[in-house]
């Protein structure tokens, strides 16, 4: 086993000191040589071996800070975002859709689908192609080209990928949906907050625009606030982004469920990504995501997937495509009215109470209620047997606020859980915001 580096160029020592990292000779917390020490020791010019320092904090294989020098990072360990719930309690934390909502898989639904056999059978589902198409064009205008991925942060992702150099800002608005910060430092890019009030992300004063990558919004049913963009702010941001090269990427992770109109991507003269998915009402196993693109970064992004997983299985587009076509338009808007009327039903009995909650006016499957003491409330309530998560992660400026997801709720359980919360922000002596 190789027990110090080798190599008389920045690739070939890069990949020496990779595979010491990887094979954990050197572990978590162990601090590289100076660059001036190895250089010596590899009788190469320092600048080669600054390159490949640089080479491998690009890769986010090595940290370095200040004094301290360059050294192996920590272990990240894959994150779950899924909340442990202690029995007994109901879960408000998960964040999961409500299951009672999901349609039954009838017995006919494999009628005349034969399972592929050969590799020519990749590539996207005409029938289903041809859907998504009719219902983007109908439903937000979006007339360009497609592509099927597995999810939303699938897409985000992928986008970013293609787009953003290592070290790139990228704005996002807090508080944001919870996998995206920790996807940005995977990325090894900057997040920039951009603060959201009841129109939607407020264009920040402080930003020099000319050096963002890339900014992701979301339009409907923001995660976690529910807040929907007035057509105002909407039109605000394609005018501060015009500008530039920034590429804008559109989060309408609820748009088959939305009661609210979408604004439209033709105002952007920015590339973007348009990216919904079917998992809010088909649930994660029938998980399809769709992206819409105007520029290069899509057809990047094609060509990319036909080299890694080449297709989205058929059979799960077959499956699809038959239940979305079976819901139907009566269908989604059933799912969407339960949602918001549990909502509804539960921000007003807050409202009754005193207490503000930012997004009255929004839709989705979340509530974000700030709070002066996030722990304490979390304990209180779930002394009264709900489980509600932490706001902490999900912004950049830590705001003390909790999460509540409505999907296990009944109508009955809103008003019982708002008379909850209003009794235990009174014992913590606060009365909300």
């Amino acid at each position: 086993m190789e027990l110090k580096p080798k190599g008389g160029t920045a690739v070939n020592i890069a990949q020496s000191i990779a595979g010491l990292i990887r094979d954990e000779v050197w572990p978590a917390g162990y601090r590289l040589p100076t660059v001036r020490n190895l250089a010596q020791e590899l009788g190469v010019n320092p600048n080669t071996v600054s390159a490949a320092y640089k080479q491998l904090r690009d890769a986010g294989i090595i940290d370095t800070d200040g004094r301290r020098g360059s050294f192996v990072p920590e272990k990240t360990e894959i994150l779950h975002t899924e909340s442990a719930v202690p029995q007994g309690l109901v879960d408000l934390a998960s964040g999961n859709i409500d299951r009672r909502l999901l349609p039954e898989l009838p017995s006919d639904l494999l009628n005349g689908y034969h399972l592929a056999a050969d590799v020519g059978s990749h590539g996207d589902s005409p029938e289903l192609m041809s859907f998504i198409r009719n219902w983007l064009k109908q439903n937000t205008g979006i007339e360009t080209d497609l592509m099927l991925l597995s999810g939303s942060l699938d897409i985000i992702e992928r986008a970013l990928s293609q787009r953003c150099m290592p070290g790139a800002q990228v704005l996002v608005e807090t508080p944001c949906w919870l996998p995206l910060l920790p996807l940005l430092a995977s990325l090894r890019l900057e997040a920039v907050p951009v603060e959201m009030d009841e129109e939607g992300a407020q264009i920040p004063d402080h930003v020099d625009f000319s050096l963002i990558s890339a900014v992701i919004l979301t339009p409907r049913a923001h995660s976690p606030t529910g807040i929907c963009y007035s057509r105002e702010r909407w039109q605000a941001w394609q005018r501060v982004l015009a500008p530039h090269k920034t590429l804008v990427i559109i989060d309408d992770h609820w748009a088959a469920l939305s009661l609210k109109p979408f604004h439209g991507m033709e105002g952007f003269a920015n590339e973007w990504i348009y990216s919904t998915s079917t998992s809010k009402f088909l649930g994660t196993d029938m998980r399809t995501a769709v992206a819409a693109g105007n520029g290069n970064t899509l057809k990047a992004m094609k060509k990319r997937f036909s080299l890694g997983p080449r297709w989205i299985s058929k059979l799960l587009q077959h499956i699809t495509l038959q239940l979305w076509q079976r819901l139907g338009e009566s269908g989604l808007a059933d799912i969407a009215a339960s949602y918001q009327t549990r909502r509804q039903k539960l921000i007003g009995r807050l409202q009754r109470h005193g207490i503000h909650v930012p997004g009255q006016h929004g839709e989705g499957q979340h509530i974000w209620l700030p709070v002066h003491n996030e722990a304490q409330v979390i304990q209180f309530l779930a002394a009264k047997g709900w489980a509600v998560q932490s706001g902490a992660t999900f912004n950049l400026s830590k705001q003390s606020a909790v999460r509540i997801t409505i999907g296990n709720l009944s109508e009955h359980d809103c008003e019982t859980l708002a008379d909850d919360i209003a009794e235990t922000l009174s014992a913590s002596g606060k009365a909300g915001y």
